[in-house]
């Protein structure tokens, strides 16, 4: 990786910040409350800490790879982008000028809408936290702090750990509520959006498994024939000014999804994908107990291979190399 500057918190004194998440900063849009911008730092995440250190440009490949898959999924289902060309947006307001070296590349304009304070994993494999209780603790207080969000899925669904790794006889899905804006906690669907009608729900859990599907086609046929595996994949959901069902935040990233070469994969084999395995694995490595209010700092060799994986990812995702 090229010497460059790794963005971890953006600086925009003039912009009215509305909040900051494990990796995006969003900004009011100057002179339009209707309107976002939604700003991926280079900062990263996994079992929900965010690292001391981040991966430099990581934001930007985010941000080219979730505006790729938002367009390729339209036919399947709305979104919230109006752009991520950052001269489009300067042509909406000026007053984005002075901080162009911080947004430029890693900045979508979108529309504001009513979030649903639900993540929707839908998983192909049975893998990580679907096969597994993490053995990672918060020393502080002994109980896991990550949910179990697939026990009683994996339960049903495989008979033991040595099954681990293999296709799930069906999409599973798994709906976890969000709390502002750091953690998320798993609860039974109709807690989490109890807000909402019941052919609702089933209309985020049959979107949510389309878009899987879509995606999964897609990544069978990357590569030249050698294709990838999508494992499993976070996505988030709001509603339109017309009460449509869209997509939001991003979209089929290794930060939100896990892909495996497909040419590797065989069940019960444990797989380091094209996403941060890298780095939970690290993680895992270093410590059975950790403080989660401590960000930890990532070694250079680590930062390195989870870049080459997200790189790689985005080549055989797009059929292009990244550039910043």
């Amino acid at each position: 990786m090229a010497a460059t500057t790794t963005l971890l918190q953006t600086n925009c004194p003039d912009l009215r910040l509305i909040a900051r998440g494990k990796v995006r900063d969003i900004y009011e849009f100057p002179g339009d409350p209707s309107k976002l911008l939604f700003v991926a730092t280079d900062r990263i995440s996994a079992f929900d800490v965010v690292m001391e250190n981040g991966i430099p440009n990581k934001g930007k490949l985010l941000t080219q790879l979730s505006l790729f898959f938002f367009k390729k999924l339209e036919p399947i289902i709305p979104n919230h982008v109006v752009t991520g060309d950052f001269d489009q947006i300067l042509k909406h307001s000026s007053a984005l000028l002075p901080y162009r070296d911080q947004l430029e590349g890693r900045t979508i304009f979108v529309k504001k809408c009513q979030v649903l304070k639900c993540e929707a994993i839908v998983r192909g494999y049975l893998t990580g936290q679907s096969h597994f209780d993490r053995p990672m603790r918060n020393t502080k207080n002994p109980e896991p702090y990550m949910g179990y969000r697939c026990r009683r899925a994996c339960k049903n669904l495989a008979s033991s750990r040595r099954q681990s790794l293999r296709p799930a006889p069906r999409r599973t899905w798994e709906p976890t509520t969000k709390t502002y804006i750091q953690i998320n906690v798993t609860s039974p669907f109709h807690h989490s959006i109890h807000q909402m009608q019941e052919n609702d729900e089933e209309q985020i859990k049959k979107k949510a498994i389309e878009i899987y599907e879509a995606a999964q086609g897609h990544c069978v046929g990357v590569g030249g024939g050698e294709g990838l595996l999508l494992a499993d994949t976070k996505l988030e959901f709001g509603l339109d000014e017309e009460g449509r069902l869209i997509l939001i935040d991003e979209c089929l990233t290794p930060d939100s999804s896990r892909f495996w070469a497909r040419e590797h994969w065989a069940p019960g084999i444990k797989m380091t994908g094209f996403d941060k395995q890298v780095l939970r694995d690290w993680l895992l490595s270093q410590h059975n107990h950790f403080d989660r209010s401590t960000p930890l700092q990532i070694p250079q060799d680590v930062v390195l291979h989870t870049w080459a994986q997200y790189c790689q990812a985005f080549k055989l995702l797009t059929g292009n190399d990244f550039v910043p």
